[in-house]
């Protein structure tokens, strides 16, 4: 593997004016064949050093400014590396000497940060041999010129290297500090019930449901040429992958400080339409999805914003997509169905982009998506028995009627029947105000009428960490119905649908309501003891009359 690999820069390029001095003075302290350097910081944890200049460097009295002189270039190698780097830069290809390329360097508005970027690439692709620093410990260099890069290997999770660290070693010690702006990322579920972006909701298995990846990029990031991003994510195994690639939308805006409202949220819905600021860049982008796991890949994104000073300013990448629950979800808050991300980004502006082996990557974030099970039990009024047989119609606060599959149907004349056990499941529900008609009640029982509501409110899902989410679930209903238990923890919500038994079921000898035929035997046996007890008083009365 060549070096371009496995030396990454490191993040600041120290001020060549506050360093670069060619003239040699009388005020001028005397000069040594080594100084110290210490690599502050936490970037890296071992560097490179690549001299590319032998000099005799003092310490300018009074100042803080070093002078070199005697300049001279540290090997043909780098010789041969740099100069064709300085000649494409400006240097006029006539100059060849280390004193001309040094003080062509120091001229003003040379020594940019893509200059010193290339000149790193030139030297690392070239095996030019480099002395191991430590950071936090001193180490003696020999005097003059050096590029320090951050070792690959270094540089690890929630790290990066970018712009390189030029300095002039000798005379009194060099202490550097490089400084890291790293990208991060969170993760975030659409909340239907406030259109809110939150990181954690609830909802009901099947329903579309949307998730929402957010990246900063940071501003400072001058030494690249391109750059892109992976969001890497894992879904819990509750919820259903197959509508990810297809719903998949990426977004891009300028600048590292904004919110992340890439798109408008009406109705549970996330809208394709890019807010004001963003821009679409799904096509430039590939989507991975293999099983309950998923890569996102971005385009180059200092292309997408139009150009590297754009780009300097940071960037923030929005990924929408859609992976509802399952019928396999977890019910209640215990466990819940939670979706993890973390970011993978470049290690510098030396890294290899194509591969996996430039990048790194940030800390995970996660969001949880809950959902709760509801249970309708029939019963008897008056000693609380289930009762088989009640066919109800139960709708949702989105008009839909639940069918006998458990699935939500817009079919008005859908209804389902209660079990042997009285029992009517709705599981995996969302918060929400849900519609209970009783369409025929048992036999032996009235049907209550009209409507009867019932609503599942969850407080505690809008956190700012899925950790110190503790959901609690309350339940509110109309006569006839009543709350048996409702159970955050488990998911449970068991409610009971109380029939009264009819008045004539209660004198022990009239059918229930509806059966015309046991009615009509009940009517024909009253009018025959009615005829019997005329018949009787006739018979009475005529013995009194022979009296």
């Amino acid at each position: 593997m060549s070096k371009l690999h496995r030396r990454l820069l490191t993040v600041m390029m120290v001020a060549m004016t506050a360093i670069l001095a060619f003239a040699a003075s009388p005020e001028t302290a005397r000069a040594a064949d080594a100084g110290a350097i210490t690599i502050g910081g936490d970037v890296a944890t071992q560097y490179d050093a690549y001299q590319l200049f032998s000099a005799t460097v003092t310490d300018k009295a009074g100042s803080d400014q070093k002078v070199a002189t005697d300049l001279a270039w540290a090997s043909d190698a780098v010789r041969q590396a740099v100069l064709p780097v300085l000649y494409d830069a400006g240097l006029d290809r006539s100059a060849s000497t280390a004193q001309a390329a040094a003080e062509w360097l120091n001229a003003d508005g040379h020594m940019t940060t893509s200059l010193a970027t290339k000149l790193a690439r030139a030297i690392c692709k070239s095996d030019i041999p480099s002395v191991a620093l430590n950071a936090g410990t001193a180490a003696e260099l020999p005097c003059g010129y050096w590029l320090i890069v951050a070792d690959d290997d270094a540089i690890a999770q929630g790290e990066a290297g970018t712009a390189p660290i030029m300095t002039l070693v000798g005379g009194s010690a060099v202490t550097v500090k490089p400084k890291a702006a790293t990208p991060k990322v969170s993760k975030h579920v659409l909340e239907d019930g406030t259109a809110a972006w939150q990181k954690a909701a609830d909802a009901t298995v099947a329903d579309d449901l949307y998730w929402r990846l957010s990246a900063t990029v940071p501003a400072g990031l001058t030494a690249y040429d391109t750059y892109t991003v992976r969001f890497v994510d894992t879904m819990g195994a509750g919820l259903d992958p197959s509508k990810v690639a297809a719903s998949m939308r990426v977004y891009v805006a300028a600048g590292a400080d904004g919110g992340f409202d890439a798109v408008a949220c009406e109705g549970g819905n996330a809208n394709s339409t890019p807010a004001k600021g963003w821009t679409d860049i799904t096509s430039q982008c590939g989507v991975s999805v293999e099983g309950n796991a998923f890569t996102v890949r971005t385009g180059d994104l200092v292309a997408a914003l139009g150009g590297a000073d754009a780009f300097a300013a940071g960037a923030r990448v929005v990924a929408v997509y859609n992976a509802p629950l399952g019928a396999n979800c977890n019910r209640g808050a215990t466990k819940g169905n939670p979706n993890e991300v973390y970011l993978s980004y470049p290690r510098s502006p030396l890294a290899d982009q194509s591969g996996d082996a430039g990048f790194t990557r940030t800390p995970s974030d996660d969001a949880c998506a809950y959902t709760w099970g509801l249970s309708l039990i029939k019963r008897s009024s008056s000693d609380d028995k289930p009762l088989a047989g009640a066919n109800l119609r139960i709708i949702d606060d989105r008009g839909r009627i639940l069918t006998t599959d458990g699935s939500w149907s817009t079919d008005a004349d859908a209804c389902i029947t209660t079990d042997a056990d009285g029992h009517v499941e709705l599981s995996g529900v969302d918060a929400g105000v849900y519609t209970v008609e009783e369409i025929a009640a048992p036999k032996g029982y009235t049907a209550f009428e009209g409507k009867r509501t019932v609503t599942v409110t969850a407080e505690g899902l809008d956190v700012k960490q899925v950790a110190t989410a503790k959901p609690k679930v309350t339940v509110s209903v109309e006569n006839p119905l009543r709350v048996d238990t409702a159970d955050a923890r488990t998911g449970s919500i068991e409610l009971s649908v109380l029939n009264t038994p009819s008045k004539e079921a209660g004198r022990g000898f009239m059918p229930s309501t509806g059966d015309r035929t046991l009615v009509l035997v009940a009517v024909l046996a009253a009018i025959g003891v009615a005829a019997i007890v005329v018949a009787l008083v006739i018979k009475r009365g005529g013995g009194r009359r022979e009296k």
